[in-house]
């Protein structure tokens, strides 16, 4: 990656952001440093202490057409086509611009982040003096350059006149890299200094020569990276030298580089606007936007393979690979994206219909927000046969094989990309994918299953309400709209109370193994009692009869006559051995049975009517 590392002159790099020459990439974040790191900064340079490094890019290279944006109070009417794009420095080089050449005040903030409007002087007498800091020195007085205090009350210093500002001995910092403008106020000074002409000129002097020549010769060491460097270089070093310790998002970056392409497209704006369609489904909430471009790219590489492979593409070098990795991302161009997004949006409204029918129908409830994203390209990829019942049954097992086996939680761009090479070819009659063939689950699993921070606690809990699981006391089947009116939410069976006066371990307390999908009305009416005794009110307020309420607690999966006897340990094996039944049906494969006793057996037999799940997944076929 060639690069040119020149020393450049103050002075020339503000001139050259005052006409546009020198601007910044639309993806920079806006400036925002307070009024006391900019004191800070000018106090440096004043002592010709060096500030870091700037790193620059050439304007003109193939991959890195960004659109770009004057530095801020870069604005008037001279301004150029840019030919450098500053990729580090940003908040020191507007400092400096607009304290030192825009001669307006400085568009700050306080400490608080209260807007301000600024200018910055210098106190002759105390840069002078060593026994004061530099940063003592500098001082920034309001708009109209009038210091007041006692909340405006009272006047403590005006500088509003060329006058006043000699008489006071503060040099106005917006005139020392301009030698006429600098020549005429020290003219003032000679004639205004309560010193006298002759003082005030050998004062002025020791000033220029300790103080503002400082400003004058400064200079700063700047990297410019050639026009040729690769877009993902660029995403990299950006990240790594962005002094602002700032994040660049690749959907910023694709951001910039689709507005140049097309003057007026913007990225942000077409996301935001299929962003607001997408979250009136709550399930969507938390989407990201790069969510969104990773399936964006998904289906546009895999396209690409594949008519690679129709002509002909041998080896694997000579055939694309489908990828979501940055990289390719920001390889995209716009006509990519404006060909796939609106199937992609389609394709995540699809998502919230596919799992409102495993009942997950709030964004907190997602086991894996990034499963989404090859579900969505493989929905665009497939298309509506992914809705006919053997197609959709299949599909359901890759899910809860990727949710249960926790697959989804780490680096997951490869996975991804397996999943959309592999499932179609699954669906064609091929091999079973990765996701499905690497899923496992451990028994002893469930013992840590205890909060939403896991997929599986989320998957479990989703699957209890798709299994028939309905409120105990309302008896009424749980979808969208019950979900949200009774307001559903997992709570525990044997509650919390009960276990802690009996010293029931908290991990098996608070384990998935003892919640269950209940209204907030229901568990309020269960409060700390115990199971004997709150079962018998549900049954009573309810209109319950004994087998009714047998069969509302066996939909859960939890056994009836545990809870009338107050066992919990009853209640807590034939529970865990029937969830375990209801994930082996969901991932289509057997659990591994790793709390078996010396016998090799569990200690109590799965329900009948669970057992036939583990030998062939749930019929999970969507019906629109």
């Amino acid at each position: 990656m060639p690069f040119d590392s020149p020393d450049v002159k103050l002075a020339d790099l503000l001139d050259d952001v005052l006409v546009g020459k020198t601007q910044l990439p639309d993806f920079q974040r806006e400036w925002k440093w307070d009024t006391d790191r900019i004191a800070s900064l000018l106090a440096s340079v004043s002592l010709g202490y060096p500030v870091g490094v700037l790193m620059m890019l050439e304007v003109g290279g193939e991959e890195t057409r960004f659109k770009s944006r004057p530095i801020a109070g870069a604005d008037g009417p001279e301004m150029n086509s840019p030919e450098k794009l500053m990729l580090d420095g940003q908040q020191r080089t507007t400092s400096l611009f607009q304290a030192l050449k825009s001669r307006r005040p400085v568009d700050t903030t306080d400490a608080k982040g209260k807007k301000l409007k600024r200018w910055y002087y210098i106190d002759m007498d105390k840069a002078l003096d060593s026994a004061w800091d530099r940063e003592e020195a500098i001082v920034a007085v309001p708009e109209d350059r009038i210091v007041r205090r006692d909340f405006g009350r009272l006047l403590e210093a005006d500088y509003s006149s060329v006058e006043r500002e000699c008489a006071a001995g503060m040099f106005p910092l917006w005139r020392a890299l301009d030698v006429g403008s600098l020549m005429a106020w020290q003219n003032e000074y000679n004639t205004h200094s309560e010193a006298g002409p002759v003082e005030a000129a050998q004062r002025f002097q020791s000033f220029y020569a300790e103080v503002l020549n400082n400003f004058v010769q400064y200079t700063v060491p700047v990297i410019v990276l050639k026009k040729e460097t690769p877009r993902e270089a660029v995403c990299t070093v950006f990240e790594k030298v962005n002094t602002g310790g700032v994040v660049l998002n690749v959907f910023e970056l694709l951001t910039a580089t689709f507005a140049a392409d097309v003057e007026g497209f913007r990225l942000n704006d077409d996301w935001q606007a299929r962003r607001a369609r997408l979250i009136q489904r709550p399930v969507l909430a938390k989407l990201e936007s790069t969510d969104f471009l990773q399936a964006v790219s998904l289906v546009v590489t895999a396209r690409r393979r594949a008519a690679s492979q129709v002509d002909g593409g041998v080896g694997r070098d000579s055939v694309p690979a489908v990828s979501c990795r940055r990289k390719d991302i920001l390889r995209l161009k716009l006509s990519d994206y404006k060909e796939v997004a609106d199937a992609v949006a389609d394709a995540f409204e699809w998502i919230a219909q596919f799992l409102a029918y495993d009942k997950v129908f709030r964004a907190d409830d997602v086991p894996y927000r990034t499963q989404m994203v090859p579900l969505a390209a493989l929905r665009v990829l497939v298309g509506p046969s992914l809705d006919e019942y053997a197609s959709n049954k299949m599909l359901r097992q890759w899910y809860w094989c990727g949710v249960l086996g926790e697959l989804y939680g780490g680096s997951t761009e490869t996975r991804f990309a397996r999943d959309v090479e592999q499932v179609p070819t699954w669906l064609a009659g091929g091999e079973a994918p990765r996701t499905v063939y690497d899923a496992s689950f451990e028994a002893s699993r469930l013992e840590t299953l205890r909060t939403r921070n896991s997929a599986a606690y989320k998957g479990i809990y989703a699957l209890l309400m798709k299994g028939g699981a309905r409120d105990w006391m309302k008896a009424i089947d749980i979808d969208m709209a019950t979900f949200d009116e009774l307001s559903i939410d997992i709570h525990h069976v044997f509650p919390r109370k009960w276990c802690d006066d009996r010293d029931i371990e908290p991990s098996r307390r608070d384990s998935i193994v003892n919640k269950t999908p209940l209204a907030s009305a229901t568990n309020r009416s269960i409060g700390g009692r115990s199971p004997s005794s709150y079962i018998e009110t549900i049954r009573s307020r309810g209109g319950h009869s004994e087998t009714e309420m047998d069969d509302l607690l066996g939909k859960h999966l939890i056994d009836h006559a545990s809870l009338l006897v107050d066992d919990f340990d009853a209640h807590y094996s034939k529970r865990k051995a029937n969830l375990l039944s209801l994930i082996e049906g969901a991932m289509g494969k057997e659990v591994r049975r790793d709390d078996l006793d010396d016998e090799g057996a569990p200690e109590y037999e799965l329900d009948s009517d669970l057992e036939s799940l583990a030998a062939e997944p749930v019929d999970s076929a969507y019906s629109p």
